[in-house]
């Protein structure tokens, strides 16, 4: 039956599942896997970082904890979120990076777990965190505890500028875990916190780029909630949000916020203007009307500004300009870059510096988004004397974390170039670089046209660094080059596209959000890892259980494309108990079809695939018509049924493929 919905997003209810009671997995050898990642000793280096971070964030829970009991105001989970969005959890040591030439573009250094400024032309948030709490500046900037303590300081003061005193005491009042005050309403409180003006000159000269970079930020700690972490120690608990108790329609289909929380099979969608695109569940606008961005309550420049209006370039990326730019000799050559730094502030960054420096585009880690700063047809200000020829990319994070390099980016960054590869004759696809990752400057020959800013001649800087991988990187540029099989993910170093929970789409039904999806290492059929799914009942509810564990966090743009002619997608499965079925989606050219299910069988690995050309396996869901159409095609989600069962199931997926 048909529902009609107002614009507040669906949320399903929350319980706690049974006891756990799972059979228990073998472990299949991994030694003569005949398809182990080629780049055997990045997978080593990745290990080796994951295995000497954990200790780190372990310790970082701890102080978060102390945070929250001591500035009880603060959601829960906003502390964990703001580290993720800022330094992936670990401790950023600016000196140390700055000895070995990683100072990116002249971009503020970012101190702590926390990624705290101290000025250079960003705020000082380590020299007000200290006055806050009473200790010297080098304490914030390098004691763990004190970094978070002091960005919990900053964050609360901000939350008292907006909220009474009887909320704050009702907030006061409780334990950390049902606190009073909602993440939605701190949103003005995390822009201002972001810390990107260091004066009102400042915050003059860059007003409407200023207002997107510190939307952008509060959009980057809210999106971390409502999609939740657990990844290679790193755990920022799921909280749903109200996307539209924290910024107004206009905002929402700017940011692309994500509505899979709406269940798009059977709710329909009636939003006045706007509506729940049926692809990638972003809210759009139904007309072609422009109107003024807005904030929650707090307005951005009018649309005339052509901020955070659609790239003309590149039609997935937003435009926001930077004034720093050259004209153009011609275009032979792509640079990759990493920031050394967040997405917002990146952005805030290339719009108001004292050093006229600037890149083409700015690609987010979390799900790919991309903004536009300087037109194809100019010069960024990147890469020194080769600014003329060459366009710029830079992608959030830093040099010494793999954590950034995630599978969204990866695939965004590809599809950005493969535009490139199109549009320009003098730049190929083909020609990129498909070697071992650098720690240094390797200055490569000028025949390879996709590379590295370390890669270039006249450059001191080693971005994007070891741990960028180029033979994936070259696979995405140039798909069919890595043979008949193509893998979309492995879940050798993370979760790769399965980056949200089972709960995280509103189409499952029967589960509690205490299920999980968590890379694991103990179980798996190739490789090293696999991913685990932990299925527990909703005990609220008697429904069967039907999972959509969601590819890409449900968004086509951050998935992997998969030629139709020939394709049939599958992986390896392992059910932990009987009665499971598995299937899979498919994001169409007209919808998303389903596919018929596979029965599995108990406690041992199935292989399970579904023929892309043969219609007899698919059936119309969202939008669709029974049958693959499209030239090329995504992976919507992995589909696990049961019949309602009390006991906890874990299933275990790996080595998701697509064979040609």
């Amino acid at each position: 039956m048909n529902r009609r919905i107002t614009f507040a997003a669906t949320v399903l209810a929350t319980s706690l599942g049974a006891a756990f009671c799972t059979p228990a997995a073998i472990a299949a050898p991994a030694a003569s896997d005949p398809a182990a990642p080629a780049d055997a000793a990045m997978q080593r280096r990745l290990a080796a970082e994951e295995a000497a971070l954990r200790p780190q964030r372990i310790a970082f829970q701890g102080y978060f904890r102390q945070a929250y009991a001591r500035y009880p105001a603060i959601p829960a989970g906003t502390l964990e979120a703001i580290a993720y969005v800022q330094s992936r959890w670990m401790q950023l040591q600016p000196e140390a990076a700055d000895s070995q030439g990683e100072r990116h573009l002249h971009m503020p250094f970012a101190h702590g777990v926390m990624g705290l400024y101290a000025g250079e032309g960003f705020a000082d948030q380590v020299g007000e965190a200290a006055h806050l709490l009473g200790v010297e500046r080098t304490q914030v900037m390098r004691d763990a505890r004190l970094n978070i303590l002091g960005a919990a300081a900053l964050l609360d003061r901000e939350i008292r500028r907006d909220l009474g005193a009887p909320e704050l005491a009702r907030a006061g009042g409780k334990p950390v875990a049902s606190r009073g005050v909602a993440p939605e309403r701190i949103r003005p409180a995390l822009m201002r916190y972001a810390g990107f003006s260091s004066s009102p000159a400042d915050a003059a000269r860059a007003s409407a780029a200023g207002d997107y970079a510190r939307t952008s930020f509060a959009y980057d700690v809210l999106l971390a909630q409502d999609r939740g972490v657990n990844d290679r120690g790193i755990v920022v608990p799921e909280r749903a949000i109200a996307w539209e108790a924290a910024f107004e329609p206009d905002q929402l289909v700017m940011l692309r916020a994500p509505m899979l929380r709406l269940d798009a099979a059977r709710d329909r969608i009636d939003l006045g203007p706007y509506r729940v695109d049926p692809l990638s569940e972003t809210l759009q606008r139904s007309d072609a009307g422009g109107g003024e961005p807005g904030a929650g309550g707090g307005k951005l420049a009018p649309a005339a500004t052509d901020v955070g209006i659609q790239s003309t370039d590149y039609g997935p990326a937003l435009w926001v300009p930077s004034p720093y730019y050259r004209s153009r000799s011609s275009y032979s050559s792509v640079t990759i870059h990493t920031a050394q730094g967040s997405y917002a502030g990146t952005i805030n960054w290339f719009k108001s510096n004292p050093y006229s420096v600037s890149a083409h585009y700015v690609i987010r880690s979390s799900d790919g988004q991309v903004t536009q700063m300087v037109r194809n047809a100019n010069g960024a200000h990147h890469v020194g004397v080769h600014n003329g020829t060459t366009l710029g990319i830079e992608h959030e994070g830093y040099v010494n974390n793999s954590s950034w390099y995630t599978t969204a980016m990866y695939n965004s960054s590809a599809a950005l170039v493969r535009s490139f590869c199109s549009k320009y004759s003098a730049i190929s696809c083909a020609n990129a670089y498909n070697g071992p990752a650098h720690s240094g400057v390797v200055v490569l020959s000028t025949s390879i046209d996709v590379k590295g800013h370390q890669h270039y001649s006249s450059q001191t800087h080693t971005d994007p660094g070891i741990n960028w991988d180029w033979r994936r990187y070259y696979t995405l540029l140039n798909p069919g080059s890595g043979g008949t099989t193509k893998y979309l993910d492995r879940f050798e170093s993370s979760v790769g596209h399965f980056t949200t929970s089972p709960t995280y789409s509103g189409s499952t039904r029967g589960i509690s959000t205490a299920s999980s999806a968590t890379r694991t290492c103990s179980t798996r059929k190739n490789g090293s890892c696999a991913l685990r799914v932990l299925l527990k009942d909703n005990a609220s509810s008697s429904a069967n259980w039907s999972v959509r564990l969601l590819s890409g966090a449900g968004n086509p743009g951050s998935n992997t494309a998969l030629t139709r002619a020939n394709g049939k997608i599958g992986f390896w499965v392992y059910a932990g108990g009987s009665g499971m079925k598995v299937g899979v989606g498919i994001d169409d050219s007209d919808g998303t079809e389903r596919s018929t299910t596979r029965t599995l069988a108990a406690n041992t690995w199935t292989y399970v695939s579904w023929s892309l050309t043969d219609a007899a396996q698919w059936n119309a869901w969202v939008g669709g018509n029974g049958a693959i159409t499209a030239g090329t095609v995504k992976l919507d989600a992995i589909w696990l049924e049961r019949a309602q069962t009390s006991y906890d199931v874990n299933v275990y997926v790996d080595d998701v493929q697509i064979r040609n």
